[in-house]
C-alpha cells in the first residue's frame, strides 16, 4: 500500500492524546456518606468494572475512527508500480518487414497487428512508435492511426539489435519505467535478437506465429550464354514446403507478355528462356504463390550498351592488346607516343601506357587530370624506362620505381580477392598452375593493393586509385604471361571496370554502383523515374560518365528510367532483397531479460495491470463511519 499524501500520518501521533487522557483520571469526585456501607461495596465494584469495559471499547472504535479518517486523507492506493509519482513511457517497435507478409490465423501478421495495436492502446495515451522505416515520438495513437492503417512493409532491414537501440533513444531522460513492446516474428537473422541485461528496461516480445513457412519465391536471374542472335536467361527459384508440380513461369516484356514456362520442384530448380540479342528487354518475371507476395516478382533489364573506349599508346607490340579489347565491346585506338592526339584523352575511359621508355611531362598532366575524372590507366614499363619520368607520374598514386633487377622470377599467387577475380573468373581457388615467369623486373615500393605476386611475394601487379602497374615488361622476349591463361581475365577485368555498365538488376537495401556513358551540360543531373517515382540519386559527374550511388532509396522494385531532364538515356531494374524470403524463425521462448507473449492483447493487459491504480481511501472513509456507528451504539446500549 502507498500514499499520494504520506505527510498526513503524522497526524495518527494524536492518538496518544486519548489514551493518555483515558490512564490519568483529571475529573475530581465529589464525597457522598451512605449508611449500608455492603450495599455501597457491591455497586461499586459491578459499576466499576462495566465502566472500565466501555471506556475501553469506546477508546478503542474513537482511536481506529480518527485513524481511519487520517489515513483517508493521506488517500491510499495500491498498484505494481513501485510510486505513484512513477513516470511510466511506453515505446513499441513494430516488425512491418516483407516477412510479415505470411498469413497468421487472423490474416497478414502486420495487418493483425496493426488492428490489435489500434484495440489495445487508449487513444489518448503518449507513446512512442517506430518501424523499420519510420519513426513516431510522443505521440497518440489518436495522432497516428491513420498512419498505422496506412502502413505499407518496408525493403530496410533492421536488426533486432539496431531496433532495440532506437527504441532506447526514443525515451524521457526523466521517465522512470521504461516499456519496449517489441512486436515481430522474429525472422532468423545474421545476429540474434538477445537483449543484454538492463535494469532500466523492461522488454515485453510479442512474437507473431504464421500458420505455416511455405514460400516459393523467384530467387534471382542471370545471362547464362550469348551468341549473336540470341542469350539464355537462367531463374532460379525456391521452394519452402510441399513438392510443386506444376509451377507456370511467366515473362513479360514491357507488360507484354512474350513467354511462359511451366516447372516441377520439390526444393529449388532453375529454368531458362532464350532472347533475342541485340534487343532492348525490359523485363519482368512473375509467378504466382499463395505466400509472401514481395518475391513472386523480379524486374530485369537487358540494354543496348556502348562499347568502352580504350586508347592504347604503344612502344612495343600491342597485338594482345587487340586480341581482348575486340570490337563487338570495345572501341581499340592505338597510337605512339609521337602521333598522340592529346584532345582524345578525355573521350577515353582506360588508357594503356605500353611500354614506353619516357612519359613526357605533358602527357604526366593530362593522366593525373584523366584519372581524377574516374578513368583507368593500365602501366606496363619496358627494360630501359627512364625512372623520373615514371615516377613524376608514379607520386600522384604512392608507388615508385626503383632498381632495374635481371634475373628470372615467378609469378605464383593470385589475389583471390580482388574485385578483378572475385565475380566467377575462377570456379575456385587454384594454388598449383603453369606459373608464368619474368626474365628481368623493377623493384617498386609502393602502398598500393597486389593482384598478381612473385614467388617472393613481391607486386607483379598492383593497384593504387585509379592505376594499375606491372613491375615488368610483357614482350615476349622478357615474359610469357601475356601467353598465360591469366592475361585475358585480367586485361579484360580492368577494361570493364573501367565502365561499369548496369547490370541485369540491383537489390534495394545493398549499396548499387554503375556508370553511365553521358555527356552532361553543366548543372544538368541524372533521376530515376516511372510512374510513381521520381528521384535525384547521389551521382558524381566525370568527363564522360556519370557513376550513380544508390542504398535504400529507391524503395519500391520495378523498372526506372535514367532521364537526363526529358531525354531518357537507359532504363534500369531494382529489386527487393530476397532474405526475407527464408521463413526460418528464432526460438526466444528460453530468452531471459524479457516478458513473452505471442498476443499483442495479451501484452497490454499486462501493461495496463501493472500500471493500475487502486484507490483505497473509499474504503477507509467506510471503515470511519463503521466505527463511528459502533461507538454510538456503545455509547447508547453498553450499560
Amino acid at each position: 500500500m502507498q500514499f499520494k499524501h504520506p505527510e498526513l500520518l503524522y497526524a495518527l501521533f494524536l492518538l496518544l492524546i486519548p489514551i493518555i487522557v483515558h490512564l490519568f483520571q483529571f475529573r475530581k469526585f465529589q464525597k457522598e456518606d451512605f449508611t449500608n456501607v455492603a450495599f455501597l461495596k457491591a455497586v461499586t465494584l459491578q459499576t466499576r468494572k462495566s465502566s472500565q469495559l466501555k471506556k475501553w471499547l469506546t477508546l478503542l472504535t474513537r482511536m481506529l475512527l480518527f485513524a481511519c479518517i487520517i489515513i483517508a486523507f493521506a488517500q491510499p492506493f495500491s498498484t505494481k508500480q513501485l510510486a505513484l509519482n512513477t513516470k511510466a513511457e511506453t515505446v513499441i517497435y513494430l516488425d512491418n518487414s516483407y516477412s510479415m507478409q505470411a498469413k497468421g490465423s487472423q490474416g497478414e501478421l502486420l495487418k493483425r497487428a496493426v488492428q490489435d495495436i489500434i484495440s489495445n492502446v487508449p487513444e489518448d495515451k503518449t507513446i512512442s512508435l517506430l518501424t523499420n522505416d519510420d519513426i513516431f515520438k510522443n505521440t497518440t495513437l489518436k495522432a497516428i492511426k491513420n498512419n498505422l492503417l496506412q502502413l505499407d512493409y518496408s525493403s530496410k532491414h533492421l536488426s533486432y539489435h539496431a531496433a532495440l537501440l532506437k527504441c532506447k533513444k526514443l525515451f524521457k531522460q526523466s521517465s522512470n519505467l521504461r516499456n519496449i513492446v517489441f512486436i515481430s516474428d522474429f525472422q532468423q537473422q545474421e545476429s540474434d535478437f538477445k537483449p543484454d541485461e538492463d535494469p532500466l528496461y523492461e522488454i515485453y516480445a510479442v512474437k507473431l506465429n504464421p500458420v505455416n513457412n511455405h514460400n516459393i519465391d523467384i530467387d534471382s536471374a542471370y545471362i547464362s550464354k550469348t551468341n549473336g542472335s540470341s542469350l539464355e536467361l537462367k531463374v532460379v527459384l525456391k521452394n519452402q514446403g510441399d513438392f510443386i508440380d506444376n509451377l507456370p513461369v511467366s515473362l513479360f516484356n514491357n507488360d507484354q507478355l512474350i513467354a511462359k514456362t511451366s516447372v516441377a520442384f520439390n526444393k529449388d530448380t532453375t529454368t531458362s528462356f532464350t532472347l533475342p540479342s541485340g534487343q532492348i528487354i525490359n523485363g519482368k518475371l512473375s509467378i504466382d504463390s499463395p505466400d509472401l507476395q514481395y518475391d513472386n516478382s523480379l524486374f530485369f533489364n537487358v540494354n543496348n550498351t556502348s562499347k568502352i573506349n580504350v586508347l592504347a599508346i604503344n612502344n612495343a607490340n600491342d597485338s594482345f592488346l587487340k586480341r581482348i579489347y575486340t570490337t563487338d565491346e570495345f572501341n581499340y585506338t592505338a597510337t605512339t607516343i609521337n602521333t598522340l592526339d592529346y584532345n582524345i584523352i578525355n573521350q577515353q575511359n582506360l588508357i594503356v601506357l605500353n611500354e614506353l621508355n619516357t612519359i613526357p611531362n605533358t602527357l604526366v598532366g593530362v593522366l593525373n587530370a584523366f584519372t581524377k575524372q574516374g578513368g583507368i590507366l593500365i602501366i606496363i614499363p619496358s627494360n630501359t624506362i627512364s625512372s623520373d619520368s615514371y615516377n613524376t607520374l608514379l607520386k600522384n598514386y604512392t608507388i615508385s620505381f626503383g632498381d632495374f633487377m635481371d634475373h628470372e622470377k615467378q609469378i605464383t599467387t593470385i589475389n583471390f580477392s580482388n574485385p578483378l577475380y572475385s565475380n566467377g573468373v575462377f570456379e575456385k581457388r587454384v594454388t598449383n598452375f603453369q606459373y608464368p615467369n619474368v626474365k628481368s623486373f623493377y623493384n617498386i615500393s609502393n602502398n598500393g593493393n597486389d593482384v598478381l605476386l612473385f614467388e617472393d611475394n613481391k607486386p607483379f601487379l598492383l593497384k593504387s586509385n585509379q592505376a594499375f602497374v606491372f613491375t615488368a615488361s610483357l614482350n615476349e622476349a622478357n615474359s610469357n604471361f601475356i601467353n598465360s591463361p591469366l592475361i585475358v581475365p585480367t586485361l579484360y577485368n580492368i577494361g570493364k571496370m573501367s565502365l561499369k555498365f548496369p547490370e541485369l538488376y540491383y537489390s534495394i537495401g545493398k549499396e548499387n554502383t554503375y556508370d553511365v556513358s553521358v555527356q552532361l551540360h553543366q548543372d544538368d543531373i541524372l533521376s530515376l523515374e516511372n510512374k510513381t517515382v521520381n528521384m535525384i540519386p547521389q551521382q558524381q559527374y566525370f568527363n564522360n560518365k556519370v557513376v550513380i550511388h544508390t542504398y535504400d532509396e529507391p524503395s519500391t522494385a520495378g523498372i526506372y528510367t535514367i532521364k537526363d531532364n526529358n531525354k531518357s538515356i537507359q532504363n534500369i531494374s531494382y529489386n527487393y532483397a530476397r532474405h526475407e524470403s527464408n521463413l526460418v524463425y528464432q526460438d526466444i521462448s528460453n530468452l531471459k531479460n524479457i516478458h513473452l507473449s505471442n498476443s499483442i492483447t495479451d501484452i497490454f493487459n499486462t501493461l495496463k495491470s501493472d500500471s493500475k491504480v487502486n484507490e483505497l481511501w473509499k474504503w477507509f472513509a467506510i471503515f470511519a463511519l463503521a466505527f463511528l456507528i459502533i461507538e454510538m451504539l456503545i455509547l447508547k446500549y453498553f450499560k
